[in-house]
Formats: structure tokens, C-alpha cells, sequence
């Protein structure tokens, strides 16, 4: 096996060592990396089969090309299903886990692991805090593509997890609308308006946009939710060659009564609380609110060799406000008293600019045709949060208080804390695919990135410098024209963001990734199939131990982990009419002394969903979905000093689907989830929780033009 240093110096050479050959054997390769079109005749509207992608090497490589697995949620299964939020299209994904420990705030994990790294049409920073505040709405985007496995070459840091790209919606030269009205169980009402075309009369200049309204109350006691999103963008062709593209998102989520942490989910003798499906700890003045704007523009520019340059520049601002109800502690056995209250106030601001240019395009070297991308990307995050409280420990409540949503919103506060932080990144990177034979092909890269963050959280500082080189290797071997072998390569170097009890951020979580597999494309391309083999291991992995109520923080400390596993996946169209997409995940996660590690994350996981367009009746379409996990379990120590076991057994969520197009313009559909209203906790990634949704349905009536 070659050290590290020689494998380093393998892929910087394997991706730029080529370079004095660009200016006069470079052949014409657009590579627009973010977009993919043809003509409507060329596309099947309803195909679940995932298209060619950029998230793991800036190259658009179709799924076959890539060596890690790849999967995308479309347009197609997004309406089928009414998947709207970002939470209910990873819950189709195969391999992921929604880890949804509290109604307004989520973790993501794949293959064990959280996923931190975020891309807008391949474009992105690691979250600023580790979850999602607010689930982010689908209604800008076209389609939610997933790399499972490390990418560090294109995602700033290493994280064997996934990395989760938004493809946005673009303009049309051909005037289209739709809209889409929905209605559903707990008073749930949606309305998505989606408008686009030329807006001169040469269509050099076309325009979308798109707006949603979305509100809801819900199962859980006092819990609501009212979303608006807005997303418009101009693109306009200055020149023949040259392709300027301007838009803006604003996602505003208001949540009544959300859950700040969740139940106790177990007693002082270690015994299941069984709560009601329905309870929450949430007061009822409690609210949460989150807005994040996101103004982007994009440069692209065709060189007359076919070499492509392109510039992107994006400005987010996040706000959040919230005054929150935290509740912890364990309850007597008998009694059911022992919980205390935490209020709290908080507001943060982060501000970020992200900058990538890129330079990419095909030559041609030894008779044989190669593609390279080399590029830069810069960001910066700063962030000033604010909180008040009155200390957890000196509120000892009564349960009917706490579950009733009785307790008074404080009138003053006893403590205030917060913290002005900043963090910046620098990289380069650099990736070719280079075709050695006709049948083999060296995908090679790497990554050199710094990071560097300055300030006070809470009192603490966080001044910290980072840095390291990632270097990325993969082959694919074409057995035949349908299937292809594969194997890659990647380092791990992840800083991390949680602190530990001292408060103060732990250090990089380090390790290294490989992959091996066999990808096919059968059926005359229609049907994308994959299975793939992976071992992880990696150092100082953030873990939670527990929540400091003097801080209001949740504190961690690093662990060391082997995780090895493999992976089977189909998507696209079985049968004529039948579209299919779908995997199942066999993941083992060993401690450092080969014990059963992270046992909250189940080893096995089914996904799949299938709809069928009725041949007899091709206004028809019925579909249904199923999600499977297999048992999970949390050790909790108990007040005496012994431990307990918080347990979910294995548990399938079932859901159907049917739509009928009642004209060209006018269709109508229903979704029916949670058919067998089956009862479980929704994620055991702290030792509290809640109960995911029961039975439950909507229709919605859309109109096309």
C-alpha cells in the first residue's frame, strides 16, 4: 500500500501534471457542470433515473462514470411523492437517515455519520452550526442529487458521510407555468406557483420564478408552522460564448410551540415512558423563527478552444429568533415528578460570501481524449449570537405544567451569554479524468484547503488555523457497454464545529475512505443499477455526552471509529410505465475497542419507491413507497450509576400514491403516508425524542400550461 505522501504526490501529478499540454491540444468540451438540457421531446418527464452530475469532481460525469455512489431525487418523484422539504426527500434516499430530533432543527447522517457538506448547483460550505434550522423547501429547486463516501476534493473538507447537492430550477426559453394547491390532515395548506420564459423577443434574456406558501398545524400539541419561499432568477446571453445568471431565494419558516430538545424517554428505573404520540414539552408562548436570503450570480465563459471559465459569487444571510422551552432530567417511576425547565431567548445572525472559479475543459494527449478542471474557492462566515436564560437546575417543575405547555413565560432573566465568531476558507483544487486505455479511465485529483476562525462563543475562544492537502483517486473499468467497475480513494480531515466540556471546539476528525463497486446502465440506459463496498476509519469523531444547562449547550467529546458496509440502488424504468428508484444499506460501526458504535444509527436500511403509469388508462399513474430500518438503541447511565437502554425496534413506514390528469392542463392527486400508522420514535441521536407523524393524507389539484 503507498504511503501517504506518495499518494499525495500521485494525485497532484495525475491532475495537473498535464497542464504545459492545454493551449495547443485542448479539443471543445463544454463543461457546464450545473446544468443539463435537451430537447422535450428527448425527456422523460416521468424517469426517476439519476442524470449526470458534478457533485464529486466539478466534472459532469454521469452516474456510471463516477467511482462513489451517487443518487439523485428528481422533479418527477418530488411532485409524485409531495415531497417538500429537504426532510422528506432524504427520507426516500437510500442510506440516509433524517435524524429530526426536534420539530424546527435536524441532523442529516449517511453510512453512520453526519453530513455537513451542502452544495447549491455544486456550489458550497459545510453548515455553520452542524443541522438544519428550518427544513429548506423544494420549491426552487429541480432536483436533490446525494454522493454518499468523502469528498473532500469538491466540498472543502473530507466527511465520509454524503454531500448533498441542490440543483435549482433555470429558466426556459418556452413561456411554461404550473400551479399546485394542497390540502391535507391537520389543517395543512399549500400553494406552489412556478413561472418562466423568454423576456425579450430574441430570448437572450430569460427569467423563472417561483413562490410557495405553506401552512400546517400537526399532531403534536400546539405545534405550527407557516412557511413562505420565494426564488427568482434572470439569465441573460451577453455574448454568443458568455452566459450571466442572477437569482435570489428567501426561505422564512414561523414555528408556534416547537419542541427545543424533546421527551424523556425514559424513567429513574431505566423503563420506557411510553408517552402519547401526541405530547410535547413545548410552552405555549414558545416560538421559533427562521429566515435565510440567498443572492447568488454565476459568469460563464466558452474559450475559442472549447475551455470553459467560471466565476460564482454568493452572499447568504441566516437570521434566527426564538424564545424556547428546554426540558430535561428523568422522571421518577412512580411518581412521574423529577423534570426541570430551561427558558430561553436567542437570536443569531451569520452573514457568509462564498466565492468559486473555475477553469475546465478537454484535451487531447497521446491520441487519446482527457478532460481537467483546476479552480479556487473562498468563503467566510460570520456569526453573533445572543441568549438569555434563567438556569435549568433551579426550575423544578411539575409534570402537568410541562406536558400542558403551562409554565409562564418569564418576565426577566437571570443570565445572558453569546459570542461574535468568524471562520474563513481558502482552497485549491484541481481533478482530471484521464482516459489511459478505451476501457479504462483514472479520475485523480486534490485538494489544498486552510481554515481559520477567530472570536468568542460564549466566553470562549475560538481562534483556531487548520489546514491540509486531500487528495482524490478513482478507476472505472468498462467490463462492457453496460457495466463498469470501480474503485477510489479519499482522505478525511473534517475541523469540527461542536465543543467539548470545557467548551472549547474539538480537533479535526482525520482518517481515510475507500470504495470499491460495480455500476451498470441496462435496458438501453433507462435503468441505472449499483452495488458498492466501503471501509472508513476515522480519529477524535465528535460524540455527544450529554447537555451542560449552565451553557444551554450540548458538549461532545471525539471517539475513533471503523465503519465498513456496502450498498445496492436502482433507478430509473424497469418496465415500460414503471419507475423505480430504491436501495438498501448494510452499515458496522465499531468503537476503537470493536464494540457496537453509534448504536442510534441503524446497520440496516431499506428505501423504495415505485409508480406505474396504467397502460389501459395512461391518464393514470399509482405508486407507493417503503421505508424500512432495522432496531436501534441508546445506553443512558441512570442517576444510581447503573445504565438503561432506550430502544426503537425495527420499524417500516408504508405510503401511497395516485394521480390522474384530467386534461392536458388540469391533474389531481392524492398521498396517503404512514399507511399502517405505525408508532416510533423519529431519531435517538440525543437520549431525548419525539413520535413521528401518524396516519396521515393530502390531495392537491395542479395546472400546467
Amino acid at each position: 500500500m503507498f504511503s501517504r505522501k506518495t499518494r499525495l504526490v500521485l494525485a497532484i501529478a495525475s491532475a495537473c501534471g498535464l497542464g504545459q499540454a492545454m493551449a495547443e491540444e485542448a479539443r471543445q468540451l463544454e463543461l457546464d457542470a450545473q446544468t443539463v438540457t435537451a430537447s422535450p421531446e428527448a425527456v422523460n418527464t416521468d424517469s426517476y433515473r439519476a442524470p449526470s452530475s458534478s457533485a464529486a469532481t466539478r466534472l459532469d460525469l454521469t452516474p456510471r462514470q463516477t467511482p462513489q455512489v451517487i443518487s439523485a431525487i428528481g422533479r418527477a418523484q418530488i411532485d409524485d411523492f409531495q415531497l417538500n422539504g429537504i426532510n422528506d426527500v432524504l427520507k426516500f434516499t437510500p442510506g440516509i437517515t433524517v435524524e429530526e430530533i426536534e420539530t424546527d432543527r435536524t441532523y442529516f447522517t449517511a453510512r453512520g455519520f453526519d453530513i455537513t457538506n451542502f452544495q447549491f448547483d455544486g456550489v458550497g460550505i459545510p453548515f455553520s452550526s452542524g443541522g438544519q434550522e428550518g427544513a429548506v423547501d423544494l420549491a426552487p429547486f429541480e432536483r436533490v442529487e446525494v454522493l454518499r463516501g468523502a469528498n473532500g476534493l469538491m466540498s472543502g473538507t473530507g466527511n465520509p458521510s454524503a454531500t448533498v447537492n441542490f440543483v435549482r430550477k433555470r429558466p426556459t426559453m418556452a413561456p411554461q407555468a404550473r400551479v399546485d394547491m394542497s390540502a391535507g390532515s391537520w389543517d395543512k395548506r399549500r400553494i406552489e406557483a412556478d413561472v418562466s420564459g423568454a423576456l425579450t423577443d430574441s430570448g437572450n434574456i430569460r427569467g423563472r420564478a417561483v413562490y410557495a406558501h405553506d401552512a400546517k398545524n400537526s399532531y403534536l400539541d400546539r405545534y405550527s408552522r407557516e412557511k413562505h419561499v420565494f426564488y427568482g432568477v434572470v439569465e441573460a446571453d451577453l455574448r454568443d460564448d458568455t452566459l450571466l445568471s442572477v437569482g435570489y431565494t428567501l426561505d422564512k419558516t414561523a414555528a408556534n410551540s416547537p419542541l427545543w430538545g424533546a421527551l424523556p424517554l425514559f424513567d429513574s428505573a431505566g423503563r420506557p415512558t411510553r408517552l402519547s404520540r401526541s405530547t410535547s414539552t413545548a410552552a405555549d408562548w414558545s416560538w421559533w423563527d427562521n429566515q435565510e436570503q440567498r443572492i447568488f450570480s454565476e459568469l460563464t465563459h466558452t474559450l475559442a478552444n472549447g475551455w470553459q471559465v467560471k466565476g460564482s459569487l454568493t452572499r447568504v444571510k441566516r437570521e434566527s429568533d426564538s424564545a424556547l422551552f428546554y426540558v430535561f432530567g428523568t422522571p421518577d417511576a412512580a411518581t412521574g415528578e423529577g423534570l426541570f425547565g430551561y427558558p430561553s431567548t436567542y437570536t443569531g445572525d451569520t452573514h457568509q460570501w462564498i466565492a468559486d472559479l473555475s477553469l475546465g475543459g478537454a484535451l487531447n494527449l497521446a491520441g487519446r481524449e482527457h478532460e481537467l478542471v483546476f479552480g479556487t474557492n473562498w468563503y467566510r462566515s460570520e456569526v453573533d449570537e445572543r441568549s438569555r436564560y434563567i438556569p435549568g437546575n433551579s426550575l423544578a417543575l411539575p409534570s402537568d405544567i410541562i406536558f400542558d405547555g403551562d409554565f409562564p413565560k418569564p418576565d426577566t432573566w437571570d443570565r445572558s451569554g453569546g459570542g461574535g465568531y468568524e471562520d474563513k476558507q481558502k482552497s485549491f483544487y484541481s481533478a482530471a479524468r484521464l482516459s489511459l486505455t478505451d476501457a479504462l479511465t483514472l479520475i485523480a485529483g486534490a485538494r489544498v484547503v486552510e481554515l481559520e476562525s477567530e472570536g468568542l462563543s460564549y466566553g470562549q475562544d475560538r481562534q483556531r488555523k487548520d489546514d491540509a492537502v486531500l487528495p482524490y483517486a478513482g478507476l472505472v473499468y468498462d467490463l462492457n457497454e453496460q457495466l463498469s467497475l470501480y474503485a477510489s480513494y479519499s482522505e478525511i480531515f473534517n475541523p469540527q464545529k461542536e465543543e467539548g466540556a470545557d467548551l472549547r471546539r474539538l480537533d479535526p476528525v482525520e482518517g481515510e475512505n475507500y470504495e470499491i463497486g460495480v455500476k451498470g446502465e441496462l435496458l438501453d440506459g433507462r435503468l441505472n443499477v449499483s452495488a458498492a463496498m466501503f471501509r472508513t476509519k476515522q480519529s477524535n469523531l465528535a460524540e455527544s455526552i450529554g447537555f451542560d444547562s449552565g451553557s444551554g449547550k450540548q458538549i461532545y467529546a471525539g471517539a475513533d471509529y471503523l465503519s465498513e458496509g456496502y450498498e445496492l440502488e436502482v433507478s430509473g424504468e424497469l418496465l415500460p410505465g414503471l419507475q423505480i428508484m430504491g436501495g438498501y444499506t448494510y452499515v458496522d460501526i465499531q468503537n476503537a475497542d470493536h464494540s457496537h458504535g453509534r448504536t442510534y444509527a441503524p446497520k440496516h436500511m431499506l428505501r423504495a419507491s415505485t409508480v406505474y403509469r396504467v397502460p389501459q388508462l395512461p391518464q393514470l399513474k399509482v405508486g407507493a413507497n417503503l421505508s424500512w430500518q432495522d432496531d436501534i438503541y441508546r445506553a443512558v447511565t441512570l442517576a444510581d450509576g447503573s445504565r438503561a437502554r432506550i430502544e426503537q425496534d425495527d420499524y417500516a413506514l408504508l405510503g401511497l400514491m395516485a394521480s390522474y390528469d384530467i386534461d392536458p392542463n388540469w391533474s389531481v392527486s392524492a398521498n396517503l403516508n404512514n399507511l399502517t400508522n405505525e408508532k416510533y420514535i423519529s431519531s435517538l441521536y440525543w437520549e431525548q425524542g419525539f413520535y413521528g407523524a401518524p396516519r396521515n393524507a393530502s390531495m392537491t389539484l395542479s395546472w400546467k400550461y
